[in-house]
């Protein structure tokens, strides 16, 4: 029923002028006109074509097959096939050609499917700043691009979280590689690592390794790859690389033996030939390719543009990178060069041809051999050689030299293939990882369907595959529609589709193609054509399957895209894949790991231990050993099996298609064939995906574009409804009468093909009929002005004209008669003078026809004269020749007679020489003579006789030449009796003439010399005088210089100072963008910080970090996780930046101290948890009943002895971070050093090892002191539980009140020191005791006792264990002798070259050994370092949450004090605009000012009010001259503002209160600073004011660039806030409503693209978006001049964002988005004059998108209008403006297209211009910010504190 409503609806719309396509034999399809309309029954239609040409078109009746229709102009060129209104191949392909030809664009989609064609040619669509541009985007919101499918697949993985899949295909030269290439480039650049082992660079780097071995030149494309590769790269749960999987697929190996003309072998063949002359390489003896065999079979070695030398240095540097050894790398291209070598050999055939040998003196067998380090003599023999292995016996038998050849070829194919497979194991091993995958992204790069003239085997297999691919293609589109139709909730019936399932069937079912074929190959004599036979009995029924006619070796099987003829020849060979198993035995012993390894399968080992517990029994007959091919499986086999496996994979992803398209076969830019794209669309199933398309709904429209484009159609009384989608319904219903040609889905309406044609058919005609109308009045109207006009003038000028035709004819009448005087006396004078004229030509004639006729008789009579004497010379001559022609005959004649006579008596000797026999046999020896007479006498004769027909034909020819002369002289005689008169007149009458001339010339010579001369004379006159002229001018000059100098010395330094200024922001912006970069590694720094300690509190269990490393640490890429320590970050940095290979070594040190930190923390807890168990019980063990004054003294005296605790910890904690900074420089510059890494270990480890050792000696300190502390808290304690047994002493005296607290070692000793000096000057013994310091005295001698004793007691322990280390170390040293000794001895019985080696590889073995021990001994440092760190750290915490703790209470103390002192009267003096505070207040004070501050709370007040009271504490730092305090509360305020930010970092309002305040306190340290020059505005209050003591330039620098940091953070937040709205709202929202018409297609966006919800915005909101910046920001005080600075750059990103889009859409490329775009920047320009901004160079920036919106609507046809363009478009560059005028495109057909040839005029005009070769604008540009200067008019005196800042602790001076 669709298809015959289909056909109604074709046939109503063949009327006259509509265009159809028609077939063409050379174009496809070819486009014509109908010049009538087509009526039912009609036999023919009557067609235009393009040329004008006019053409009688057949139609077939019966089935109804009428010519496809032809899509508007206005469809032609559209991003999506699917989109056009008539889909049909004719269609698709032209869509394709213009898009193509006239766009150059390369991209299309078709559906799900991007149609990729070649350009071949570099185009620049794959930077940088594309890839960011389509990064985040909607599929079908830009331009078709492999990257939109990328990030489609991208963003898919990510928010449906399922794996997703890229098959790329096409045909071998179709792009298929370069596709696949971009595809993975771009997730490494979107994805970015999850870790600093540049996985994605690994990624990138295995594409050079798989080209250089599996690509090679074919004659259709010069880097073709000859095998199928899937990649899958892994991403973690972030959707960052991880790593990443390569399979591969049915490699060419017969190419490695075999190249057809024009073609060659793989790259690297050719590569390492280039690089021969290398000095590493010259073991390989290796010269040019030509001189190979295997290498030079194409003929041309050299691809045009390419060198092999610099792409194998590319190789190797990629196999470097991805972690194959520099060994390994020697190793690989000694293989490939054995191949080489191996092909050279020259293999003679014996006698016999059953057997051959080979030259054991051949240079390339003995290069093989030494290469791959086999045995020369069992190569030799077991190339011509093979073992047969019966039931009883094993023979070795001889081949022919063919089955050398053979054997040797398939050995190198099988050489080839085991390397490959090598290479590709360890490329997969490089990029593999340990961590996690999450998902992946795979990238199929297969080979497209393949038909040559002869197809074998190889392409079989690819054609199988394709058949696979196909069938998963048409089941996943089918999907897809019936989805999309179900989603919208439409009835929808089943779509047809092509199932090549019956075809599959037939290559991979039971008993099918490849089944039989296995089965032909395990027959011990299968045969191609017994294989080939079998083939016709079992599938001759088969629809698939076809016979050849003219051939038993050929099968054809029908594929979905073509009828293929296969040859048989070759196939079972090629599917067995057999290499003899001796030739590979003799690879397994090779001496070289490598080359063993590549053939040993890995199976042999396995039988081995399966029957060891089993009892053996002989048998009685020897086993037939197995042969290895007999078990091996056949290549078919494999490929069906890999095959399996990739639909399985594919099948469990979602896959996107890319179909590459080969535009011609001969290489050419942008030249399409026609014949070629139509054969590929139908192989890469995009012709399938249009047919299903087109069997359902193809157009789909949402009811709101629907609405907009059609509306004309709507009648008024409807446009009153609000329901859109009622308008929808109801329009339709009126205008398509057939229910079925279109369906309303839930948010879309659904079209049948053709549908949309025919609404704009009635849209073009209401448009046209309104046109006509406006037409018709405004022509009316202009014909009425013209006629009035006209009527007017016409009165005129016939008024004046009247006039002037009567004065005209008075004038005339009296020259008429002025004029009859004049003629009577003129045709007088003239009479006489032609009397006299013609009389006097009488005489003249007469005298010389006298002469005349008298001359002519005299030469008469000389010409007879002068022919008599030539005609008696003739016939004297004639006579002669008469006379030796007869005498020639009669000779002729005679010697014919002669030779007749001569033939009778020969033949007569003849017959006499027949009856003489007896003289034959005496001279037998005679007949070969006379036989070689005989010959010669024969070769005589012929030469006689071709001689004589030569002497004949010259003969004849001088006959005719003769009677040619004759015929010439009878012409010569008789014109010369004819004209010789008058010639000779002629020429006496020339030469008279010339004579004149003669005279006449030298008269002008004559007269011209004497001319010049004057004329020189003159000259030379004119120069005398221009000299003196000239010297009067040059005294001007010198005089007018003189009085310039000045002048220029003025302009000299303006010019000086520009430079100046453009370098200064040249450095202003290079120093800004370090300060950007400086941030950005702080801010990475505190975030790994927090995750650290994130890590930490989390409860559960948690993985390891260590895990993110993908490899170990003793690889040659070792992973750099970040460090639990802050501080190991720049080094780790630096190291990175020095280069992972140098800094291996250490860097294992570094991983290995991060293990140990983890390993400590544990103990680190248990030790915290004892800690807190016993401050418990010393908190129980305080009594209750304590006196208030004691216990405020306790208190005292341990914030004293706490706060000297905290400076000794924290002291000591600096020198330890010193020293481990001192440690990790050394490391760095170790790795840094360029020296070879045996030179530099030495001094580099000793001072590791040095530094090592200071900070252990450092640590085992600190360690002794913990350990006393910790038995004072043990017998404190003890003495506290025995005090509270005993009795308490009365006696007030000898009661010590402190003598039972706990007392430090240093503390014990500084009382003992103090007891001393004491004693010294009083004797009061009761005022000496009254503190206990007696007590503190006997305490310290005790401990200093105690650890003297310890000391005494580790000094022992340390001499006893250093006599047994040296004890052991005599041991070792002994054992080491012994061993050396019996080294020595088996050294001297070794070759010398083997002693070299030998000591070389100990000396190696030794180093390695001490190295080992060295970084054992450097751990155990760093864990003992590591842990007494820990405690330190602990400790500190401690300490600190104590002070914090006293710092609360002392100021709650102060509060209460203040309290109570209100009612105390003072007298107030004046304020001096200075704030105090106490330095345990400094904390609260950055939190309340500072963290926890909001500008909400001060609404009201002086703006920047935090950074003058901050000034104001500074101030009174600078009065008391605590330069400590300073120091301190500047560092806090920047690291209070960073954390802010940081908590913030998303937060408008913050980022820009806290610029403000940091701006504003950077001015009050410059206007406060007592510098001159900024104190020329401040008042003399202001100037008592200044800063007395300290200079802060330092930290003026610091506020300054933390001011630009915050800059940047603003411009960020800023950014994203407005981005999303820019596109919607400057490019896709009607502005101007009704002015943008939805264009009739618009693109099929995918529903999985779609974002959910509306996100339309318009300029209204931008607006209302950046009003609310510049109000936050005025509100906040930040300076003018940086609010100008921002809404620059803001402006800025509005441009780039907008033209980037621009540059990508082609839906958006009209006349209507340019009126659009140049209201809304006319909006904005506004905006900016009314909030005053306009002098910030707003406007300036968006002058490229001004320009952009100008070309949209300007005129673009002439010449003149290309060069209006170019003269306007100046801040566009020439690919920009090109690729405009490529994507403009009409929203209806009253628009005309831009022509290509305009589009070239202008790219000839513009072709001078130096533009930058980047087509998109840099959106993440920041322009560099300056700060200028401005001072306050504020005192300090004047500023309030309010309450809500809670900051009553401080005191205003």
């Amino acid at each position: 029923m669709d298809a015959l409503a289909e056909n109604c609806f074709q046939k109503s719309s063949l009327i006259q002028y509509t265009r159809v396509w028609i077939p063409d034999p050379d174009e496809v399809w070819r486009s014509a006109e109908l010049t009538k309309d087509y009526k039912e029954g009609d036999k023919s239609l009557q067609l235009r074509l393009e040329d004008e040409t006019v053409q009688e078109y057949p139609v077939d009746v019966q089935n109804n097959q009428l010519p496809f229709l032809r899509n508007p102009d206005i469809l032609v060129g559209e991003n999506d096939l699917t989109a056009l209104s008539y889909l049909h191949e004719p269609a698709v392909l032209h869509n394709l050609k213009v898009r193509f030809l006239e766009s150059n664009h390369i991209y299309t989609y078709c559906g799900i499917v991007l149609v990729a064609i070649n350009p071949y040619d570099q185009l620049p669509i794959y930077g940088q700043d594309v890839i960011y541009a389509y990064s985040g985007q909607n599929m079908g919101d830009m331009d078709p691009h492999i990257f939109a499918v990328a990030e489609e697949a991208y963003k898919q993985m990510a928010r449906d979280e399922k794996n997703q899949s890229i098959i790329v295909s096409g045909e071998s030269g179709a792009g298929k590689t370069v596709s696949a290439k971009y595809a993975m480039r771009y997730f490494t650049t979107v994805s970015g690592s999850a870790s600093d082992t540049n996985i994605e660079e690994k990624v990138l780097a295995s594409s050079p390794i798989m080209e250089a071995i599996g690509n090679a030149k074919t004659t259709r494309n010069d880097n073709s790859s000859r095998f199928g590769k899937y990649i899958q790269i892994g991403f973690d749960k972030r959707y960052r690389i991880i790593g990443a999987n390569m399979r591969t697929y049915l490699l060419e190996k017969s190419r490695v033996v075999f190249q057809a003309d024009d073609e060659r072998n793989y790259h690297i063949f050719y590569q390492l030939c280039a690089a021969a002359s290398l000095p590493e390489f010259k073991e390989l003896a290796l010269t040019c390719a030509e001189d190979f065999f295997y290498t030079s079979q194409g003929g041309n070695t050299v691809i045009e543009g390419v060198d092999d030398a610099e792409d194998f240095e590319k190789t190797r540097q990629a196999f470097t990178l991805v972690g194959v050894r520099e060994s390994h790398q020697i190793s690989i291209f000694k293989i490939i060069a054995s191949i080489l070598h191996l092909g050279n050999v020259e293999i003679e055939a014996e006698r016999d041809g059953e057997s051959c040998r080979v030259s054991p003196e051949d240079e390339h067998l003995s290069g093989f051999c030494r290469l791959l380090g086999v045995e020369h003599s069992q190569m030799e023999h077991w190339l011509c050689h093979r073992k047969l292995v019966t039931t009883s016996e094993t023979y070795v038998k001889t081949m022919s030299l063919q089955q050398v050849v053979n054997a040797r070829d398939a050995l190198a194919k099988h050489i080839y293939a085991q390397l490959f497979h090598w290479i590709v194991e360890h490329v997969n091993k490089a990029l593999h990882t340990s961590l996690k995958q999450h998902s992946f992204i795979g990238v199929l790069d297969i080979y497209g369907f393949e038909t040559f003239e002869v197809n074998s085997f190889e392409q079989f297999c690819i054609n199988y595959a394709n058949e696979k691919l196909q069938q998963q293609f048409n089941s996943h589109v089918f999907k897809l529609e019936q989805e999309e139709y179900m989603k919208e909730q439409i009835p929808w019936t089943l779509i047809d589709f092509y199932d090549n399932q019956p075809c599959i069937d037939l290559i991979e079912a039971k008993l099918g193609i490849l089944d039989l074929l296995d089965e032909e190959c395990k027959v011990p004599r299968g045969t191609d054509q017994n294989w080939t036979q079998k083939l016709y009995d079992r599938h001759s029924g088969s629809q698939h399957f076809q016979k050849p006619r003219m051939s038993n070796k050929a099968f054809i099987v029908i594929h979905f895209a073509d009828k293929v003829e296969y040859l048989s020849d070759g196939f079972l060979e090629k599917n067995r894949d057999t290499v003899y198993e001796e030739q590979i035995n003799i690879l397994k012993a090779s001496k070289f790991p490598l080359v063993a390894d590549l053939f040993h399968d890995g199976k042999d080992s396995a039988p081995a231990t399966t029957a060891s517990s089993k009892i053996n029994i002989r048998p009685s007959r020897r086993p037939m050993k197995a042969s290895n091919k007999e078990h091996k499986k056949t290549v078919g086999y494999q490929f069906r099996s890999s095959l399996h496996l990739l639909m399985e994979t594919l099948n469990a992803t979602t896959p996107h298609y890319v179909r590459c398209i080969k535009p011609n076969d001969e290489k050419l830019p942008f030249h399409f064939n026609s014949k070629r794209a139509v054969q590929q669309l139908r192989a890469c199933g995009v012709l399938e995906t249009i047919r299903i398309s087109a069997a359902g709904y193809p157009s789909r429209w949402s009811y709101h574009d629907f609405f907009n484009r059609y509306r004309v159609l709507v009648k008024k009384k409807d446009l009153a409804n609000a329901d859109k989608k009622a308008i929808c319904r109801s329009v339709l219903e009126s205008l398509i009468k057939d229910p079925d040609k279109f369906q309303f889905g839930r948010t879309k309406i659904f079209f049948r093909a053709g549908q949309v044609a025919y609404l704009e058919k009635l849209r073009a005609d209401k448009f046209r009929a309104a046109t006509i109308m406006i037409q018709k009045t405004v022509r009316g109207w202009l014909q009425k002005q013209k006629y009035r006009r006209l009527k007017g003038a016409t009165l005129t000028l016939q008024r004046h004209c009247r006039g002037h035709l009567a004065r005209r004819l008075a004038k005339h009448l009296r020259r008429t008669r002025a004029a009859v005087v004049l003629q009577k006396q003129y045709r007088m004078q003239r009479a006489r003078r032609a009397y006299q004229r013609v009389r006097r030509a009488a005489v003249v004639i007469q005298a010389f026809a006298r002469g005349m006729f008298v001359r002519r008789i005299y030469h008469q009579v000389l010409r007879e004269h002068k022919a008599t004497v030539i005609q008696k010379h003739v016939r004297g001559w004639m006579a002669r020749r008469r006379f030796q022609r007869l005498r020639g005959a009669a000779i002729v004649i005679q010697c014919g007679f002669r030779r007749l006579k001569a033939k009778q008596a020969l033949k007569a000797l003849r017959i006499e020489a027949r009856s003489a026999e007896h003289l034959k046999r005496l001279n037998v020896g005679m007949e070969n003579k006379i036989v070689q007479l005989q010959r010669k006498i024969d070769d005589q004769n012929k030469e006689v006789k071709t001689l004589s027909e030569q002497l004949s034909a010259i003969t004849s020819a001088h006959a005719m030449e003769v009677e040619k002369l004759k015929k010439e002289v009878a012409c010569y005689q008789q014109s010369q009796d004819e004209d010789r008169g008058p010639q000779l007149q002629e020429e006496v009458e020339s030469l008279r003439t010339e004579l004149q001339r003669a005279h006449s010339e030298r008269k002008v010579l004559e007269d011209t010399h004497t001319r010049e001369k004057d004329e020189l004379k003159k000259r030379v006159a004119d120069l005398e005088q221009e000299n003196a002229l000239l010297k009067d001018e040059k005294e001007q000059l010198n005089n007018q210089i003189l009085c310039q100098s000045k002048d220029e010395f003025a302009q000299n330094s303006v010019k000086e100072n520009l430079m100046m200024k453009k370098e200064l922001e040249e450095e202003r912006s290079r120093y800004q963008n370090l300060v950007k970069e400086y941030s950005r590694l702080e801010q990475r720094y505190d975030n790994l910080r927090d995750e650290m300690t994130i890590l930490k509190q989390t409860p559960g269990h948690r993985r390891n970090p260590s895990n993110q490393s993908s490899l170990e640490s003793d690889s040659n890429y070792p992973s750099i996780s970040t460090s639990e320590v802050g501080d190991t970050e720049d080094t780790l940095q630096q190291v990175e930046e020095i280069g992972l290979e140098k800094a291996a070594m250490d860097m294992t040190v570094f991983l290995k101290l991060q293990k140990r930190v983890r390993e400590l923390e544990q103990e680190r807890k248990k030790l915290q948890v004892q800690l807190e168990k016993k401050e418990q019980q010393d908190g129980k063990g305080v009594p209750a009943e304590q006196p208030s004054n004691d216990s405020d003294l306790d208190q005292d005296a341990d914030l004293a002895y706490n706060s000297l605790k905290r400076q000794e910890l924290e002291s000591e904690n600096k020198k330890l971070k010193n020293e481990l900074n001192e440690l990790r420089k050394a490391v760095a510059d170790q790795a840094s050093e360029h020296s070879p890494a045996a030179a530099g270990t030495p001094d580099s480890y000793s001072l590791l090892l040095n530094q090592l050792r200071l900070a252990n000696e450092e640590l085992e300190v600190r360690k002794e002191e913990v350990l006393i502390l910790r038995t004072q808290i043990v017998s404190a304690d003890q003495r506290r539980l025995a005090g509270k047994g005993s009795e308490p002493n009365i006696n007030a005296r000898t009661s010590w009140p402190n003598s039972e607290k706990h007392v430090d070692q240093e503390d014990a000793i500084e009382a003992y020191h103090g007891v001393c000096q004491t004693n010294s000057k009083t004797e009061d013994w009761g005022y000496l005791n009254e503190d206990g310091e007696l007590g503190l005295a006997y305490q310290g001698l005790k401990q200093v006792a105690r650890l003297l004793e310890a000391q005494l007691q580790a000094q022992s322990r340390e001499h006893e264990e250093e006599v047994d280390n040296l004890k052991a170390q005599l041991e070792a040293l002994k054992e080491e002798m012994d061993r050396q000794q019996q080294t020595f001895c088996q050294t001297l019985l070794l070759s010398p070259e083997a002693q070299v080696e030998f000591g070389i590889q100990q000396e190696m073995s030794q180093l390695t050994n001490e190295n080992l021990d060295l970084k054992e001994l450097v751990e155990k440092l760093e864990k003992n370092e590591r842990k007494l760190k820990k405690q330190l750290k602990i400790y500190m915490k401690k300490v600190q949450d104590l002070e914090a703790a006293q710092a609360l209470a002392q100021s709650e103390r102060k509060r209460h004090e203040l309290n109570r002192q209100v009612t105390v009267q003072r007298k107030e003096k004046d304020f001096q605009g200075m704030l105090e505070y106490h330095k345990e207040d400094e904390a609260l004070l950055i939190r309340n000012l500072v963290t926890e501050l909001k500008p909400q709370t001060l609404a009201g007040a002086v703006p920047c009010l935090p950074a003058y009271i901050l000034y104001m504490c500074i101030r009174h730092a600078d009065y008391v001259n605590d330069d400590l305090k300073v120091h301190a509360l500047l560092t806090s305020t920047i690291n209070g503002i960073k954390k802010v930010l940081k908590k913030h970092n998303e937060d408008f309002e913050m980022t820009s209160f806290w610029l403000s305040n940091t701006c504003r306190l950077l001015h009050c340290l410059k206007q406060y600073s007592g510098d001159e020059g900024f104190m020329t505005q401040n008042t003399a209050k202001q100037n008592e004011h200044c800063l007395k003591n300290f200079d802060l330039t330092e930290y003026r620098q610091v506020l300054s660039d933390l001011s630009i940091q915050i800059y940047q953070q603003l411009i960020k937040i800023a950014e994203g806030l407005l981005q999303p709205m820019i596109v919607s709202a400057m490019l896709e929202n009607e502005s101007i409503q009704g002015l943008s018409g939805v264009k009739p297609t618009g693109y099929r966006k995918r529903t999985s693209s779609m974002p959910e919800g509306d996100n339309s915005y318009c300029l209204e909101t931008i607006i209302r978006q950046m009003n609310s910046f510049h109000t936050v920001m005025c509100d906040q005080g930040l300076d003018p001049e940086i609010i100008l600075q921002v809404f620059r750059q803001l402006f800025y990103m509005i441009n780039a964002v907008t033209l980037n889009n621009l540059l990508l859409r082609k839906d958006v490329c009209s006349w209507s988005t340019g009126m659009q775009l140049r209201y809304n920047i006319s909006q904005l320009e506004e905006w900016l004059r009314g909030r005053n901004l306009h002098q910030s160079g707003a406007v300036e920036t968006m002058e490229p998108l001004i320009q952009a919106a100008q070309l949209l609507q300007l005129k673009k046809k002439s010449p003149e209008d290309a060069e209006a363009i170019c003269s306007l478009c100046t801040a566009l560059s020439t690919q920009q403006i090109v690729k405009i005028l490529n994507l403009y495109t009409p929203l209806n057909e009253f628009e005309e297209r831009v022509t290509v040839a305009f589009i070239r005029t202008i790219q000839a005009q513009l072709q001078d211009r130096n533009d930058p070769q980047q087509l998109l604008l840099d959106f993440k540009h920041m322009f560099p910010v300056l700060f200028p200067f401005n001072p306050s008019s504020l005192t300090m005196d004047s500023i309030h504190i309010p309450a809500c800042l809670n900051l009553e602790f401080l005191n205003e001076v």
